[in-house]
């Protein structure tokens, strides 16, 4: 009898062990020969369980020549498993990363598609969608922007036009700084709005998310890393009218731009922590969490996390973010996306270990590589654990983002493979469902 009871806990144990053990996830490739830049949003979003990603190709990946600068729509069934396909939003383009699309999610069942290129003309590019369908588009629509323009970020605020909604289109425009246009019927007809930003030493950079009631939430530098030692500000967007974390009005765009150095400092940098913006994110009561990188030089990079706590912004530590991306933007890391349904969770890219800061050399070829990271906090952000989601790696795992997850799904995207220039790229688009 002691023998079989032994058995029997034996068994118990080892069924308990496999249980317990880590659920390796699947990557999936869901859109050969695709790229984007991180100053535009939202690359990617869910929807009735359709995963809809926004990229654009290049020629150094698959099929070449022949979808050179297409900028791209991909739409992924998470329900079967399926790729549904890929519509084309602007053939042959320049290729360009910076010229990945927008998009926002309608209340009339239509999608909107916003993109441009970067810095060759003064067009805008919209299209809607068919309704509730992300594979078919009508036909596209331009509108003049403030000189050459790039960059697209689309929200909608419920509260504005006499409470029937307005979307906004933010975008970099003259002087490469933030204008904005908005439409007031859905996306079929556009008017110019302001500058919002201006910097006397080139231009802000400036990442942005939405209550979509009442707020645009932003964070910005002063100016690139390559031209000013940057600090981190926070401000939002409500009426036309610019505000401080804690709601102070700084200003009215119709009186003209409002300098950044006038909003909430987040981080002051300097000589030897130039910031970056990286990504923004808004919690359960719509407080504004943050992320962003900063650089020590050009083999030592950092990533930083903030939240605002409705009085003071609690600003941390994050993860060692490695080195440079490449040598011509030596101010460019792996990135990072915060989870928009969690603040305690965030994945990195980076080519060093997170905490030690100790080179990734992959025992798959004996080359150091940019893995990816998940790393969790339990105490706001003070301290980080990391799990490795990518390690080994023959190619570059980088940029990831994590659209907003609805009850059933959520998806963490990256590009792998392999950037030369922002112009010079051969990447997929890969990532893992419920990762």
């Amino acid at each position: 009898m002691q023998n079989s009871n032994k058995t029997i806990w034996l068994l118990m144990l080892v069924l308990l062990a496999s249980a317990c053990q880590k659920k390796e996830n699947k990557v999936i490739t869901f859109k050969e020969n695709g790229s984007w830049c991180w100053f535009q949003d939202e690359r990617a979003i869910i929807h009735n369980n359709h995963l809809i990603i926004g990229s654009v190709a290049d020629r150094y990946g698959k099929n070449g020549e022949a979808v050179d600068g297409n900028i791209d729509v991909t739409t992924y069934d998470l329900e079967i498993n399926t790729d549904l396909g890929t519509f084309v939003l602007f053939e042959k383009s320049v290729a360009d990363d910076h010229n990945a699309p927008a998009f926002l999610r309608l209340s009339n069942g239509r999608f909107l598609s916003v993109y441009a290129q970067h810095n060759d003309d003064s067009l805008i590019r919209c299209r809607l969608s068919r309704e509730n369908s992300s594979l078919e588009w009508e036909a596209e629509q331009t509108i003049i922007g403030t000189d050459k323009v790039t960059y697209s970020n689309a929200y909608f605020l419920q509260s504005e036009n006499n409470g029937k909604g307005r979307i906004y289109d933010f975008y970099r425009g003259k002087d490469r700084s933030p204008h904005y246009i908005y439409s007031d019927d859905l996306g079929k007809s556009w008017q110019t709005g302001y500058k919002m930003l201006w910097f006397e030493e080139n231009w802000p950079y400036v990442r942005y998310n939405s209550d979509g009631k009442t707020k645009i939430h932003f964070i910005s530098s002063e100016s690139h890393p390559r031209f000013w030692d940057n600090s981190i500000y926070h401000g939002y967007f409500e009426n036309g009218k610019v505000y401080n974390s804690k709601g102070n009005l700084i200003g009215d765009l119709k009186d003209g731009p409002v300098h950044p150095t006038k909003l909430t400092k987040v981080f002051q940098g300097d000589s030897m922590n130039n910031a970056w913006t990286v990504d923004i994110q808004l919690d359960k009561n719509e407080m504004p969490y943050i992320a962003y990188s900063v650089r020590k030089d050009i083999d030592h990079f950092s990533y930083r996390y903030a939240r605002w706590d409705g009085n003071l912004w609690k600003d941390y530590f994050l993860a060692y973010a490695g080195r440079a991306l490449y040598e011509k933007e030596f101010h460019y890391t792996g990135l990072l996306a915060l989870d928009p349904d969690n603040t305690d969770i965030v994945y990195i890219s980076t080519d060093a270990h997170p905490v030690t800061e100790a080179p990734l050399i992959s025992s798959a070829d004996n080359e150091r590589h940019y893995e990816i990271f998940r790393g969790t906090t339990t105490n706001s952000g003070q301290t980080w654990s990391w799990e490795a989601i990518t390690q080994n790696s023959i190619h570059d795992n980088l940029r990831p983002i994590m659209p907003k997850g609805n009850e059933k799904f959520k998806v963490l995207l990256w590009l792998k493979g392999s950037i030369k220039s922002y112009q010079d790229y051969n990447f997929d688009v890969v990532g893992i469902i419920n990762p």
